[in-house]
């Protein structure tokens, strides 16, 4: 890729300064920069690599220049005012007086010159190499969508070819679907657009495309097509039998995927532990005559070190665990095309105009009155809004929490210091902790919960719907009268739902617009592709029997794999309940019998001083509170991630915490 001086007024004023630099620095053939370049293209970010990395450079430079000076004022705050003494002996043998003179006197500005030397050097690899690692850290999450998408966009197009569409029509259709889709979709929309808007052939767009792309699986099946497309083979067959092979893949994916998950959570209860055993330790310690134990290390280990190993593994989870890509809302423009921010639909797009297009003044008459309605649609069932909405709770309790806690705070009832804390543990960290927890997280989880259990509903039935679609079509019944028909004799939220389809399209809607809707209400990617896929097809025949069939095996895969996924996620949740269970009751042991144990050994010795029965710098009513929050921050850690284990979200695991949280704290009352 050359540089060419029609993108100089395109680029930055600092890869433009920087750019010479880099011509110095690189060579063309250098294989560092086109592994960049191949990211670059993988990531589709339009900048030429020349252009990239002379920004990078630059912006190194600039964080280097910075780190530079702010390192030589630390050098210099350090050395220069004897905050560290660099006074003694050099250590070496210098026999010229003189050399060793001029060594002593350079000794403090060579040490604050190699301080900012330092900061320079790792302010420019940071600033080089975090411009450098975006392109390889969007690849890499545009392979993650792809391969995850990829099964059911094979199927997609292989329901498209049973349809009747051939070969560029299924490419074209496949391009059109972004907002199901998602970099699937727009991998086939640069062939699309390569093909119909650059003069290319459609062989030339799929083999560049196919070396482009940064999926091997999705690289895989367009050379595959391209055989296909030269031979003049069965494309149909072609399609089936990738459809049935990705398949087979996801199953292994998610069988690997569980594995690494059981490791996982046998992992967790052997690191989860490990605060528990410092804590026995520091007992035990304080149990000994004259041993001491730094306050700080045990405030690190409940305050710190139970958090972070929390948040740790929810990284790690996170690494593995395959959620599915896409918002699930589709849109009514033909091509699939979404509207990025600030841009408006045209009306020739086929769909709602999102915004009145006009300077009239009946179109902010339309406008208000339109806001109007939704307030009070809203403030008449504010339940199903934040149903819909959950994270819109928080607007309401957490002003609410805050406002609680401070009027307890000002009315004197509540410890405001750590004294106080010691002396009501239980009242200062219920307030302080579980009321938030409790008027935050609980509202935020009820909703949570009723959101995906409205959304579950829908997808129950899903499959079976399907197949009867596809039955009543087959009989010679258009889509509407399937719809209407499966709908007449079904009895769950899904049967309700079609029936609000045929009531929307006998008002005058039509039934891709209906369709459209009634998947954006849900907003469930799996339920959104499948809506895509019916929605293409009646658009071209009224007989998708076969389609809908299609959709009904997919479908049927994915139940399957979720069953599967919720059997062996189940046992993860409980083997981290257990954990918490097991640190709970330990922890419980420690605060009825060794630390009552200490407090009569301090009052046993009433003229020593009040930390020397137990020789240590802790006292007893400190470490029960530290043991009473160590027990809390784990049972809202162990919550977290138990949800995140079993939904692959964060919000779900809020009923979990709310109730090890809770029985820690009824627990906790009991024993003390």
């Amino acid at each position: 890729m050359s540089f060419g001086p029609e993108r100089l007024p395109e680029t930055t004023a600092l890869g433009d300064r920087f750019y010479p630099v880099y011509l110095r620095v690189f060579d063309e053939d250098d294989r560092f920069v086109a592994r960049l370049e191949r990211k670059l293209a993988q990531a589709r970010i339009d900048d030429t690599v020349e252009l990239y990395l002379s920004r990078a450079i630059g912006a190194g430079a600039v964080a280097g220049v910075c780190l530079t000076i702010l390192g030589a004022i630390v050098g210099y705050g350090l050395f220069g005012t004897g905050i560290v003494d660099v006074g003694g002996p050099l250590g070496v043998h210098v026999p010229n007086p003189t050399i060793l003179a001029l060594l002593e006197a350079l000794r403090v500005p060579m040490l604050v010159a190699a301080t900012g030397l330092a900061f320079g050097t790792l302010g420019f690899l940071g600033g080089f190499g975090s411009l450098v690692a975006i392109p390889h850290a969007r690849a890499s999450a545009r392979r993650r969508e792809i391969d995850i998408l990829l099964p059911d966009a094979v199927s997609f197009m292989y329901a498209l070819s049973i349809g009747g569409l051939d070969r560029l029509e299924i490419v074209e259709a496949m391009a059109g679907a972004d907002d199901a889709y998602g970099e699937v979709a727009r991998e086939f929309r640069t062939v699309h657009t390569e093909a119909t808007s650059l003069d290319i052939d459609y062989r030339t767009a799929i083999r560049r495309r196919a070396r482009e792309t940064p999926s091997d699986e999705l690289s895989q099946f367009l050379t595959d097509l391209l055989s296909v497309v030269d031979s003049g083979g069965d494309t149909e067959r072609f399609l089936e039998e990738k459809r049935r092979k990705h398949a087979r893949t996801a199953r292994q994916e998610q069988e690997r995927t569980l594995e690494t998950l059981e490791l996982f959570g046998e992992l967790y209860m052997t690191l989860s532990l490990f605060p528990l055993l410092l804590l026995i330790v520091t007992v035990v310690v304080q149990l000994l005559p004259n041993a001491t134990v730094p306050p700080e290390m045990l405030y690190l280990t409940v305050y710190a070190l139970v958090p972070l190993i929390g948040i740790a593994f929810l990284v790690l989870i996170s690494t593995v665990k395959h959620d599915d890509p896409g918002d699930g809302t589709l849109s009514l423009a033909a091509n699939g095309n979404r509207l990025r921010n600030g841009e408006k639909r045209h009306p020739s797009d086929g769909g709602p105009v999102d915004e009145p297009a006009g300077t009239y003044a009946v179109f902010d008459r339309i406008e208000s009155r339109e806001a109007t309605h939704r307030a009070m649609r809203i403030l008449r069932r504010p339940h199903h809004f934040f149903r819909n909405n959950p994270s819109y709770t928080l607007a309401v309790t957490v002003p609410a929490s805050l406002a609680i806690v401070a009027v307890a705070v000002a009315s004197g009832s509540i410890p405001v210091t750590w004294a106080g804390l010691l002396e009501r543990p239980l009242l200062g960290t219920v307030v302080y902790a579980y009321l938030p927890l409790y008027v935050v997280g609980g509202p935020l989880a009820i909703a949570a919960e009723w959101n995906r259990r409205r959304r579950a509903a829908v997808v129950e039935t899903l499959s079976e719907e399907l197949w009867k679609l596809s039955s009543a079509n087959e009989t010679g019944l258009t889509p509407l009268e399937s719809m209407e028909s499966v709908a007449e004799t079904g009895t769950g939220k899904l049967s309700r739902e079609l029936e609000r389809i045929r009531a929307k399209v006998g008002y005058g809607t039509s039934l891709r617009r209906a369709l459209v809707e009634f998947a954006n209400a849900y907003r469930i990617p799996r339920l959104a592709r499948t809506v895509r896929l019916i929605a293409e097809s009646q658009a071209a025949s009224n007989r998708i029997s076969a389609v809908l069939r299609t959709a009904a095996r997919t479908s049927e895969t994915h139940d399957e794999l979720e069953r599967e996924r919720r059997s062996r996620t189940r046992m993860q949740v409980v083997i981290i309940v257990m954990t918490f269970l097991t640190v709970f009751a330990v922890i419980a042991i420690l605060e009825t019998q060794f630390l009552d144990a200490m407090a009569g050994g301090a009052v046993a010795t009433p003229g020593a001083p009040a930390d020397s029965a137990s020789g240590g710098a802790v006292p007893p009513d400190a470490l029960s509170v530290l043991l009473f929050h160590a027990v809390v921050l784990q049972a809202v850690v162990s919550g977290t991630l138990c949800g995140y284990i079993r939904n692959a979200d964060l919000l779900s695991g809020l009923k979990y915490a709310l109730a090890l949280a809770t029985i820690a704290l009824v627990g906790w009352a009991v024993v003390i």
